[in-house]
């Protein structure tokens, strides 16, 4: 099963995969992807700018996104999934939006374009719908230097575009999205708690039971 966690930085991304990955064990075994595969040179390049907030040509940039995960699923993601689980910190929305975002065009669009690879689509994903000024105050308190996605403007439009990703992305696809807030300890629990029974037990996505999923 690969299992997919989006949303705006400083959302609990990390934080709940760190709790995952530490909870697995020989029995369960449990491994994690990033993003992107960076297996071909000229998507590289086009990604790498489109990170750093430069937008090329539209076509361009969503083709790039397109091979690079026709490359991480064929090379990364396949040979994972035959050893067990597997956690993906970003992955497919987070694409959609960053090319949405750019370029100022329907996430839903990128969205089916990136779903087209069916071999990489999540059984589950889990959008961290944490409030965008709590993930401020996290980013704020972190070592490394600010990305231009952190800036407050940009990540509360993230999260809406987020919203309308996780919605297209079930339209297309039929797989759901489990929408959650990160941003207590009561909700860290709860929500690793979930993703263990939906990752190990083979019984399908299982929503938490509190008032913020929907």
């Amino acid at each position: 099963m690969l299992l997919a966690l989006e949303g705006i930085a400083g959302a609990g991304k990390s934080t709940l995969r760190d709790r995952l990955l530490a909870d697995a064990s020989a029995e369960h075994p449990l491994s994690h992807i990033g993003q992107f595969s960076w297996l071909s040179l000229s998507a590289t390049r086009t990604l790498v700018r489109l990170r750093a907030g430069h937008p090329t040509h539209p076509e361009d940039a969503v083709q790039a996104a397109c091979r690079d995960l026709a490359l991480h699923s064929r090379f990364n993601l396949t040979p994972a999934l035959a050893q067990g689980p597997v956690i993906a910190d970003r992955f497919t929305l987070s694409t959609a939006c960053l090319l949405a975002l750019l370029h100022r065009r329907p996430v839903s669009a990128y969205v089916e374009r990136l779903a087209a690879e069916e071999r990489a689509r999540p059984q589950l994903t889990v959008l961290l719908t944490t409030e965008p000024d709590l993930c401020h105050t996290r980013v704020t308190q972190r070592a490394t230097g600010r990305r231009f996605t952190e800036q407050p403007t940009v990540a509360a439009r993230l999260a809406d575009l987020y919203l309308e990703a996780a919605a297209a992305w079930t339209k297309t696809t039929g797989l759901p999205v489990m929408h959650h807030p990160c941003a207590t300890r009561e909700d860290l629990t709860v929500l690793a708690a979930t993703c263990t029974r939906d990752l190990w037990v083979g019984s399908g996505p299982t929503p938490p039971t509190t008032e913020s999923n929907r």
